[in-house]
C-alpha cells in the first residue's frame, strides 16, 4: 500500500513545475511520487504529459498519467518506452506539457458551459485539445445551433470566475441535482467531493468535478457547437471546437 499522492493540480491547476520524490513503482510499472502536478486520466479528461528530471539532469518522458488504484488516491506516471526510470528515493523535478494542459483546461470549462445551455442529463463526454463532446438525453433533436452558440459566446464574454469548494459525501447525497453526469460518478473516496462553481453567489453552474479548469470563462476563448449527432432515440452527441482567431 502506498500513501495517497498529493494532487498539486487540484489546488493549483496553473502549476507547471514542482519537485517530488519517487516512492515506488506501480503494479503496471508506473512511477509513483509523493506529489504531482500531472492530472491522471479521468472524468473524460486525458492524463497529462511532460517530463521528470533527476538531479543529475537525466530526463524521463511521461507518456500519460493514470490512477494506480480503484479508490483513486495514488497516481502513476507512465514513462515513455525505453526511457530511464528513476530509483525509489530519487528527488525529481516535474515539468508539465503546459500548452496541451491549458487547452484541456479551456475545453473542460467550455464543456461545463455547454451543460448550462443544454440543461439535460449528460450520458458521456470527452475532453480534447481542439475538440470536445458531451452526450445528452434530449427528447428533441432540432437544436438551434446559432442561438446556442450565441449564448455560449455571452457566457465566455461575461468572464465569469471559476472557483472550487468542497462538500461531504453526505451533503452531495442530499443534493442529487448537483450531479449532471449519468455515466461518470463524482470523484469520491476521501469523504468529501470538490464542486466547480462558475460565477459568483448567483452561480451560472455548480457541479462535482475533479478535473482541471481555467480561472474564468473569458480564458476559454471562442468556441462553438460544431456538430450534433443522433446516437439513439433520445441520445444526442454534441461536439464543440475552438474557433481560432485569424489575424486581420
Amino acid at each position: 500500500m502506498f500513501p495517497p499522492t498529493e494532487a498539486v493540480f487540484r489546488d493549483d491547476a496553473y502549476a507547471r513545475t514542482c519537485t517530488a520524490t519517487v516512492i515506488g513503482r506501480g503494479e503496471k510499472g508506473g512511477i509513483l511520487l509523493d506529489r504531482t502536478i500531472f492530472y491522471p486520466t479521468g472524468g473524460g479528461q486525458p492524463g497529462d504529459l511532460g517530463v521528470m528530471i533527476a538531479a543529475d539532469g537525466t530526463e524521463t518522458g511521461i507518456a500519460t498519467t493514470v490512477w494506480e488504484d480503484e479508490a483513486k488516491t495514488v497516481i502513476a506516471h507512465v514513462a515513455i518506452e525505453d526511457m530511464p526510470i528513476p530509483e525509489v528515493g530519487t528527488a525529481v523535478t516535474l515539468r508539465l506539457d503546459w500548452d496541451r494542459r491549458h487547452k484541456l483546461m479551456r475545453m473542460h470549462t467550455a464543456l461545463h458551459l455547454l451543460s448550462v445551455v443544454l440543461p439535460f442529463a449528460v450520458t458521456g463526454g470527452s475532453v480534447g485539445e481542439a475538440e470536445g463532446r458531451l452526450d445528452f438525453d434530449i427528447p428533441e433533436a432540432d437544436l438551434d445551433r446559432d442561438a446556442l452558440n450565441a449564448r455560449l459566446a455571452e457566457l465566455v464574454a461575461a468572464d465569469h470566475p471559476v472557483s472550487f469548494e468542497w462538500i461531504t459525501d453526505a451533503e452531495l447525497d442530499a443534493k442529487p441535482d448537483l450531479v449532471k453526469t449519468m455515466s461518470v460518478a463524482p470523484p469520491r473516496g476521501s469523504g468529501r467531493v470538490r464542486l466547480v462553481r462558475i460565477g459568483g453567489e448567483a452561480s451560472v453552474d455548480l457541479q462535482p468535478c475533479g478535473g482541471t479548469h481555467v480561472a474564468s470563462t473569458g480564458e476559454i476563448g471562442r468556441f462553438e457547437i460544431a456538430k450534433v449527432e443522433k446516437k439513439g432515440k433520445i441520445n444526442r452527441r454534441v461536439r464543440v471546437r475552438f474557433v481560432e482567431e485569424t489575424a486581420s
